[in-house]
C-alpha cells in the first residue's frame, strides 16, 4: 500500500494538533483539580521525585539501599492511596490527573509495530477524503444514491437498454470497490458527458480512500499540464515533478475527461508512460472518456488502445444527460 506524501503530511500535522490539544485541555483539567484540592498537586510533585530518591539511596556507599527502598516504597503507597481517597472525596475517577492516550494500541505516537497504526490510518482516510472532496463529490456520494431510474428501458443498438448498461455498471464498481487492493484491476469509462462517470469514479474514490489505499483524482488537462512542467519547467515549477510522482506511484490514479485535452505528441508520450508505467507497477487506474473506442485509437494510436483494450475493463456508459433531465424537473 502506497501513502500520497502530500496527504500524510497533512494527516500527521492534524494527528499532532489533535494530540497537543488533547494534553492541553488534560494539563487545564489537572490544573483545575489542583486548585480545588492543593494537597493534591504536592503528592504528585512527591511521586515524581521518587526515582530521584531511589537513585540517591543506590548510590550511597557502604550502606544497604534495601531498608530506604522499603521505607520509599512504603511511602509511595500511602501517597496513592492518599491520592485516591482524595480524588474520590471530591468526586473524580482514579485516573482523573493521569494523561491518558487515546489509542492504547500505540499510545498516540501514530505506528504500531513498526507500522502505521489504525489511529492515524484514519487521520490519513480523512485527509484524503478532504483533499479528493475539492474535485469530486466524494463526501455526498455513494453507491446507495445512485439514481438508476434516470436511465431509458427501451433497447438501444446493442440490444440492452441503457439501464441495463448502468446496472452492469454499478455492480462491476461496486464490486471493484469492495475488492480493490486485492490484485491491480483498471476501469475505463466511455460514453458522452452526463452520463455517471464521474459520479462513480467518485463512489470508487470513497470507498477506496475509506479503507486507507492513496487516491489521486486529476483531470486530463491538469495532469498533462503538470507532466509538462516537470520536463520543461522542473525549476521554475518544482512542485510539478511531485505532482507527477504522486501520477505515477498512487494505489488508485483516476484519470478524469480523457479527450478534452489538446493532443499534441508530449501528451501521447505522457499518456503511454502513464499508463504503461502504472501497468507494470501494479497500479490500479481509472480512466473516463467522452470518446468512443475508435477516437481513442486515432488519437492516441495503436500502443495505447491496445493496453486500454488489454488490460482495462471497458464500461460503456449510455442514455440521457442526467444533468438536463435534472435541470427539466425543476
Amino acid at each position: 500500500m502506497a501513502y500520497d506524501g502530500k496527504v500524510m503530511r497533512e494527516a500527521l500535522q492534524r494527528f499532532e494538533e489533535d494530540k497537543q490539544r488533547r494534553a492541553s485541555q488534560t494539563e487545564a483539567r489537572r490544573q483545575r483539580i489542583y486548585r480545588e484540592i492543593p494537597r493534591l498537586e504536592a503528592i504528585e510533585k512527591e511521586l515524581r521525585g521518587t526515582m530521584a530518591r531511589i537513585m540517591t539511596e543506590a548510590l550511597r556507599h557502604g550502606e544497604d539501599p534495601a531498608p530506604a527502598l522499603l521505607r520509599i516504597r512504603t511511602e509511595n503507597t500511602m501517597l496513592q492511596q492518599e491520592r485516591a481517597e482524595l480524588l474520590a472525596e471530591h468526586g473524580y475517577a482514579a485516573d482523573a490527573l493521569e494523561d491518558k492516550p487515546r489509542c492504547a494500541l500505540c499510545g498516540d505516537t501514530g505506528y504500531c509495530g513498526g507500522k502505521m497504526c489504525a489511529c492515524l490510518q484514519k487521520y490519513y482516510a480523512q485527509e484524503q477524503i478532504k483533499s479528493l472532496s475539492s474535485l469530486l463529490d466524494v463526501g455526498s456520494q455513494s453507491f446507495d444514491t445512485f439514481g438508476l431510474e434516470w436511465y431509458d428501458t427501451k433497447p438501444g443498438e446493442s440490444g440492452r437498454s441503457p439501464r441495463q448498461l448502468m446496472e452492469r455498471n454499478l455492480a462491476v464498481c461496486q464490486s471493484y470497490a469492495a475488492h480493490f487492493g486485492e490484485k491491480p484491476e483498471n476501469l475505463l469509462l466511455d460514453g458522452a458527458p452526463g452520463l455517471g462517470k464521474t459520479f462513480l469514479s467518485a463512489c470508487i474514490a470513497r470507498v477506496v480512500s475509506e479503507d486507507g489505499f492513496s487516491v489521486v483524482y486529476d483531470t486530463a488537462v491538469h495532469v498533462f499540464a503538470r507532466c509538462e512542467s516537470a520536463k520543461f519547467r522542473g525549476d521554475e515549477e518544482p512542485d510539478a515533478a511531485v505532482d507527477v510522482l504522486r501520477y505515477e506511484s498512487c494505489d488508485l490514479l483516476i484519470l478524469d475527461d480523457l479527450g478534452t485535452e489538446m493532443t499534441t505528441n508530449f501528451v501521447q508520450s505522457a499518456l503511454y508512460q502513464l499508463v504503461n508505467g502504472r501497468l507494470l507497477a501494479g497500479k490500479s487506474t481509472i480512466i473516463s472518456t467522452n470518446l468512443t473506442p475508435a477516437q481513442l485509437e486515432s488519437r492516441y494510436g495503436a500502443a495505447i488502445w491496445s493496453r486500454l483494450q488489454g488490460e482495462y475493463t471497458v464500461l460503456a456508459f449510455a442514455g440521457e444527460d442526467i444533468r438536463k433531465l435534472k435541470r427539466m424537473m425543476r
